[in-house]
């Protein structure tokens, strides 16, 4: 039986507001009639300005995965040249996803925890000069690294006719990112991270750039075919069954985004990864991300005197707190935090409290509440009034 008093701070799923629950919980419509070409309508251009984009977010039912793939498949054919930025687990996913719809792919491989220079994109870039796309992920996951995307979007911009499409699965809603400022021409996202929803949901933000890539492209593709939804969406409708109570909790997640004001929204996940960070130093605990390159929706740490697994068994069992391990090579070396979506300061108070308890359990050595009052000096240094 699920432990209703859980504390869930994964990288995601992440909690859900009560109110978009109770919004997932009104009776479904026909996704056919007038009631849901209305709820499309209302939805699609409040979308825009959590990418950044002056054109129609898509709404594609599935996971963030899915939109990935729907980025490879309608703006790549086979063999043509991309190159794909991989430094973690996510920008690894991007390159198989290539590999499998037989794009020849040029792999930039940088050291997991660190970001990606823009340099190196650029000479890469420069080897291969007939590349079509440079596929990068904004945040990955699975190390807490922010890749530097608006950058690199005007760089392969300048040098080149490739298109920029971007895994924003862990950053949107919680870190600012515009399309239109940097050149963007695709990026992709999920519901159940920042966006403060289950799993289940896409998104899909298109320039024109990639548009007039898409259409013209010949590959076959049913389900994905991004025509289709835009095509769809004219006339409010998706060109599937979509997930309706998804939709209802979306426009509720849009108006607590819009109550709070999109800036606040960044500026909050500023000033907790602040606090996450001060705390984990005052604590003595190795960060796994330099500063310039950290992200602001979860927190990577690599102890040196206890077992991350054991941390993390110790938190779950004793307090319910759950936050996620490493993956691939870094399992069980690294243990993540994220603090996003419907996570406030208040929150962030309550785990590295829990925390200090644990790491004495676990023998490792710190001035007991030091965490907390760094968290809490970190708030009073960086944070305006937070709603």
């Amino acid at each position: 039986m699920k432990r209703e008093w859980d504390l869930l701070h994964t990288p995601g799923p992440t909690p859900i507001p009560p109110s978009v629950d109770r919004a997932m919980s009104q009776p479904i419509i026909g996704h056919r009639g007038q009631k849901c070409k209305d709820l499309l309508k209302e939805l699609t251009p409040r979308l825009k300005p959590v990418f950044g984009s002056l054109e129609n977010v898509q709404l594609l039912t599935g996971s963030g995965t899915s939109a990935l793939e729907a980025a490879v498949v309608n703006t790549t054919a086979p063999g043509d040249k991309v190159i794909v930025v991989v430094a973690g687990a996510f920008g690894d996913r991007f390159a198989k996803l290539c590999q499998t719809y037989e794009c020849n792919v040029h792999r930039i491989d940088v050291e997991w925890g660190k970001a990606v220079e823009v340099k190196e994109v650029e000479e890469t870039l420069r080897e291969h000069s007939d590349t079509k796309a440079v596929f990068v992920t904004h945040c990955e996951t699975s190390t807490g690294v922010m890749h530097p995307v608006e950058d690199v979007a005007k760089s392969v911009h300048r040098l080149s006719q490739a298109l920029v499409i971007v895994d924003g699965v862990s950053s949107i809603g919680g870190a600012e990112i515009n399309m239109e400022r940097s050149g963007i021409d695709l990026l992709v996202s999920g519901s159940q991270k920042a966006m403060m929803l289950p799993p289940g949901l896409a998104f899909a933000a298109i320039g024109e750039r990639a548009w007039k890539v898409i259409e013209e492209n010949d590959r076959p593709r049913f389900y994905l075919d991004l025509r289709t939804y835009d095509k769809k969406l004219t006339d409010g409708q998706t060109p599937f069954t979509p997930a309706l109570s998804l939709m209802f909790g979306l426009e509720e997640v849009l108006n607590l985004i819009e109550e709070e004001g999109l800036e606040q929204v960044f500026e909050r996940h500023q000033v907790m990864k602040q606090m996450t960070r001060e705390a984990c130093r005052a604590l003595h605990l190795p960060l796994f991300v330099a500063d310039e390159d950290a992200s602001c929706t979860v927190t990577s740490i690599k102890p040196e005197t206890f077992d991350p697994e054991k941390l993390r068994k110790i938190a779950s069992e004793e307090f319910g707190l759950m936050l996620a391990g490493g993956q691939q090579h870094l399992k069980g070396q690294i243990f993540r935090i994220g603090h996003m979506g419907y996570t406030r300061p208040a929150n962030v108070l309550q785990y590295i409290s829990i925390l200090e308890i644990v790491l004495k359990r676990l023998g490792h050595e710190f001035e007991a509440g030091a965490g907390t009052a760094a968290a809490q000096e970190a708030y009073l240094s960086v944070a305006r009034e937070l709603v």
